[in-house]
């Protein structure tokens, strides 16, 4: 072979030697439709190559250029790190030129190149080119769908998506897990989640991570918790994504202790939490208020240094949970902040009554050069409307746009009007609710109401009262206020009404229920429940104090109580509030020191209010008490929300 191959060689050496002119035409190569010297050719593409590896985005355009005026192409992985290049460098007009050369003169390029150019229209945004592109393709494969289908999910175009799925079977491309993946993000109903979900088991891939896990998260994302509890258990997972998004799923459905006994389950499995599972369990902490277990995971944080999304979920179950020293004993310390921790600082001090300290950070954040948010005006606007702030609440809202080039939304308003009817201008209030560029919604009435409600004007909280049950019939809470307005007003006629209408509906006031945190278990308190172990203890321990603080001027405030109840009967009521009874215990189960922390899901009574405010006076507790509306940070007889809520 090799004296066959060395003779080849010999013999052409001599012809060459011989003639000139026969040495000259075997150098020259056909390449396209015209005659390129074979060494120039082959400079000019090892260049192009080099340029385009080396990410010189510049010399590879111009070496482009010169290989399409002699009619040459590359190979397809070369022009892929040439389209990277041009993504990096965000380069679309380079880009289109690269589209344009490899169509160039007939060239047809390989189904991979056409599927590289399809995705970086898409990650260019330029849906109608990927589009034409995609519908000009001889030849569509498996990644040509599923680029395209990810492309309309992103883009919200969910009908498109799910469609192009069934063409995608009609041509005989069968999907594959990234394909169902995508698509399932598309589903906004129950129905196509079912028929998707049929599909995925027929195509036996059910058992794939990525499939599993984007299943467990749409199921979610619709409150099909038990749906998605289903997929999880139908089999032993190996893998932290779908742990992570089973965990996730009931987090973000407020499910909180659900998403706690799964992180346990996780974790006796033998799978160590990272930045997500962290992220989830921090969001569960912080819906079901416990401090504790919250700053438990707060080691674990300590782990992933520095990293923003997990400080900022950190950050806000501290502030949600009413610690604000630990909110910003992990605010000074972050290295990195971004509107989303500014935001969270201001909002949290705002709703915890720390006005003054809100706004002042708010300037902080402006002298840092980080750029204000809908959030962030929004918990700006909250500390003026708690502090009594309304010529700063006034300015901040009417420049916002202005300043900041945020449009106010319903949000905004409710805030501004919730200031107004603080500072007693109901009037204005209302004027501003007539001149709004959209219908007003429940919250906004409700602060209104709640306005009304402190100044006594009872015939504007009807009228708002009456506004938000057109909005929301089924809110037993604006039913009992309107019957009790009724019977302050000693008009019995309308008390009757209110009470039929609310029987009419099923509407039925949801019992109050708190919730304490001690020695890492939660106790729960509900009015007329005497199923706590300690119950008959925390009772008597509760009518003591009461006595003292009776003898100290305390009145219970009968007003807060249903008016179908008389005398004795109303006092008996408030005195077994939920809130009392969760007090009470946390007295006598905590130390002097410790602050005693409540979560509620009703709004605080103002005869419980009272009594908290006394009973830090006499007994020189701390309180903290978390319901719906904001934070009561209860010392020395004072509260933090000013005795407005």
């Amino acid at each position: 072979m090799f004296r066959h191959a060395m003779k080849a060689i010999s013999k052409l050496k001599i012809i060459a030697s011989a003639s000139p002119s026969r040495s000259r035409s075997l150098s020259l190569v056909s390449i396209g439709s015209r005659n390129v010297p074979a060494s120039s050719s082959s400079s000019l593409l090892d260049e192009f190559t080099n340029f385009c590896y080396q990410r010189d985005l510049p010399r590879a355009m111009k070496a482009m250029d010169a290989m399409q005026r002699h009619g040459l192409w590359a190979d397809s992985i070369t022009y892929s790190e040439l389209i990277k290049c041009c993504l990096a460098r965000g380069a679309v007009n380079e880009a289109k030129l690269v589209h344009n050369h490899v169509f160039s003169n007939g060239h047809q390029p390989k189904t991979f190149l056409i599927n590289i150019l399809l995705n970086m229209y898409v990650k260019f945004n330029l849906l109608d080119q990927a589009q034409e592109l995609f519908d000009q393709m001889p030849e569509r494969n498996v990644v040509s769908w599923t680029s395209m289908i990810s492309a309309y999910t992103n883009a919200k175009l969910n009908a498109k998506a799910l469609k192009s799925l069934i063409l995608m079977l009609r041509e005989g491309v069968m999907p594959n897990m990234f394909t169902y993946s995508s698509v399932l993000r598309a589903c906004d109903g129950l129905l196509s989640l079912t028929q998707l979900h049929c599909s995925i088991i027929k195509a036996g891939l059910e058992s794939d991570v990525f499939v599993r896990s984007a299943l467990i998260d749409i199921y979610s994302k619709l409150g099909e918790l038990q749906n998605a509890l289903g997929v999880f258990n139908e089999m032993v997972t190996g893998d932290l994504v779908v742990w992570n998004s089973i965990i996730g799923g009931f987090a973000q459905n407020s499910d909180g202790d659900e998403a706690l006994n799964l992180y346990k389950r996780m974790k006796r499995a033998g799978f160590p939490p990272d930045q997500s599972t962290l992220t989830s369990v921090l969001r569960a902490c912080t819906g079901l208020a416990l401090l504790e277990l919250g700053r438990q995971v707060h080691v674990h944080v300590i782990k992933f240094d520095q990293d923003l999304i997990l400080n900022n979920a950190l950050l806000d179950m501290y502030c949600k949970c009413g610690s604000l020293k630990d909110a910003n004993f992990v605010f000074t310390r972050m290295l990195e902040k971004d509107v989303i921790s500014w935001s969270t600082m201001i909002a949290g001090l705002a709703q915890n009554g720390f006005s003054r300290e809100a706004l002042n950070l708010f300037q902080s954040m402006k002298n840092y050069g980080a750029k204000p948010n809908y959030i962030t005006i929004l918990g700006v606007l909250f500390a003026c409307s708690h502090a009594g702030l309304v010529e700063d609440g006034w300015y901040y809202f009417q420049s916002m746009k202005k300043l900041f080039g945020i449009d106010p939304g319903r949000e905004h308003y409710g805030c501004i009007i919730d200031l107004l009817g603080r500072a007693g201008k109901l009037d204005q209030a209302i004027k501003l609710i007539n001149e709004m560029g959209f219908e007003p919604d429940a919250v906004t009435w409700r602060a209104l109401l709640g306005a009304c409600r402190v100044h006594r004007n009872v015939d504007l909280a009807i009228f708002a009262a009456k506004q938000i049950l057109k909005l929301d019939p089924e809110d037993a809470g604006t039913y009992i206020l309107l019957s009790n307005i009724y019977a302050n007003s000693q008009r019995w006629d309308e008390v009757a009404e209110v009470r039929r209408t609310m029987k009419v509906k099923g509407v039925r006031k949801e019992p109050g229920c708190s919730w304490i945190e001690v020695n890492k278990k939660i106790h729960a308190f509900i009015l007329g429940d005497d199923s706590h172990p300690q119950i008959d203890e925390i009772n008597s321990h509760l009518n003591q104090l009461i006595h003292r603080l009776m003898g100290l001027g305390y009145v219970p405030d009968t007003n807060f109580v249903l008016q179908d109840l008389e005398g004795e009967q109303r006092e008996d009521s408030l005195r077994y509030h939920s809130e009392k009874l969760a007090i009470v215990f946390g007295m006598i189960s905590m130390s002097r020191g410790k602050t005693i922390r409540i979560r509620k899901n009703i709004r605080i009574c103002g005869d419980c209010h009272i009594f908290a405010k006394l009973l830090t006076k006499m007994e020189q507790r701390t309180i903290v008490i978390r319901d719906p509306i904001r934070y009561h940070h209860f010392q020395d007889g004072v509260c933090s929300c000013g005795d407005y809520w």
